[in-house]
């Protein structure tokens, strides 16, 4: 079906949000961005960008920013969290990388917003603040919705980029309880010397690991520490903590990592939780539509870094599908087929990462010595075994 003219709301001016708005408005859509805050801002931390994610940004014009705004990462080093040894390094620049085809980026969300943002006001989105919207109604001809002020609205086509908390996906599902995974993070930035190697290090130790890197030019550094432990804490990015509470759940590591612990005055806690796939991504009404991508279809843990990426790969398998198939059920069908299998097997992949970084007793010494023998006998071999993630390209038809 065209695009060109055909009217799109979408909830959420997150990374999902803009970028599937500039990617609609590029093929000619009029597109509307709702967003609940009073600015377009981003509290979080780092991310990282693998290749499978910098490759749509390219597709969508954006190459240039992503290189200006991020730090292009050379290797991941997975090491021993008591003692600080090197266990096997992940070369993502050299010959290894170029296996999977490089591009792995470190940048602060910030920047990330910032450029899609810049890039969906270029194409002609028109963004709209102080849009908290309270519900979303799919028994009518249209989509409709319900803001906090008691504001009504309808749209052709209504796009769900509103998060783990999605009012798009309770109109299309029903609320879903979670599951807490009985693990929490903290995150937070310190400074750093210019010059380090562009890096990502995972520290491991039994129940625990953590997890660093350098942004914006090895001027910063992003940390996220993982804990298990039994105690509930809520879901969400808002939630501030006792910075000693990490020092202390990390003080038998290295003194590497408790050296830049050390440096933390300001640490946000969350809770890790884990939630299923949707069963359904969209509904047909008789005059719209409704869809939903990124976090509000396929909420993911962060341990293997793909909660951008998997956003940004739905935002042009959406936008594709609905360019290339005759009407919005039949591009709104081809987008789930494309993209579930996919997203439910990086959901799955994090999942296993999650109780690989917290192996103890034999389990742990038999895995580590695994990864260090791989590393002399197959160079390159572990990296490889991502080949599925990072090099598959959803611009490339």
């Amino acid at each position: 079906m065209s695009l060109i003219g055909q009217s799109v709301t979408v909830l959420g001016a997150g990374v999902a949000g803009l970028a599937v708005a500039r990617a609609l408005a590029l093929r000619g859509a009029q597109v509307t961005v709702l967003e609940q805050a009073d600015a377009v801002r981003e509290v979080g931390a780092g991310l990282q960008i693998s290749p499978n994610g910098a490759a749509v940004l390219r597709a969508l014009g954006l190459g240039e920013a992503l290189e200006a705004a991020s730090t292009r990462a050379v290797a991941v080093e997975l090491r021993d969290g008591p003692s600080g040894d090197l266990v096997t390094r992940l070369d993502v620049a050299g010959a290894a990388g170029k296996q999977v085809g490089g591009g792995y980026h470190f940048a602060h969300r910030a920047d990330l917003i910032a450029l899609l943002l810049a890039g969906a006001r270029e194409a002609g989105v028109e963004l709209r603040l102080l849009q908290k919207i309270e519900t979303v109604d799919l028994s009518g001809a249209w989509p409709g919705w319900r803001n906090a002020q008691g504001g009504m609205g309808e749209a052709s086509l209504l796009i769900g980029a509103d998060g783990l908390h999605s009012k798009v996906r309770v109109a299309l599902t029903g609320k879903v309880a979670p599951f807490f995974t009985h693990q929490v993070a903290w995150r937070a930035l310190i400074p750093e010397v210019p010059g380090v190697e562009n890096v990502a290090e995972v520290h491991m130790a039994p129940g625990r690991h953590l997890v660093s890197y350098p942004l914006r030019g090895g001027t910063m550094r992003n940390i996220v520490a993982v804990e298990e432990r039994r105690s509930w804490v809520e879901e969400g990015w808002s939630l501030r903590d006792d910075t000693m509470d990490m020092k202390l759940a990390f003080a038998g590591f290295s003194p590497r990592v408790r050296g830049w612990l050390e440096q933390v005055d300001d640490v946000w806690l969350w809770g890790l939780f884990r939630h299923p796939v949707a069963k359904h991504w969209f509904a047909v009404q008789d005059q719209g539509a409704a869809v939903i991508l990124g976090d509000a279809a396929h909420p993911t843990l962060p341990f293997l870094a793909q909660g951008a990426c998997m956003a940004l790969e739905d935002a042009w398998v959406l936008t594709e599908s609905l360019a290339t198939h005759d009407g919005l059920a039949a591009g709104l069908a081809a987008y789930q087929a494309a993209r579930a299998p996919r997203c439910g097997r990086i959901v799955a992949a994090a999942n296993t990462n999650a109780r690989v970084y917290h192996l103890s007793g034999l389990a742990r010494g038999v895995a580590h010595l695994g990864l260090r023998l791989g590393s002399v006998v197959a160079p390159g071999a572990a990296l490889k075994r991502f080949d599925w993630l990072y090099k598959h390209d959803v611009t490339a038809g």
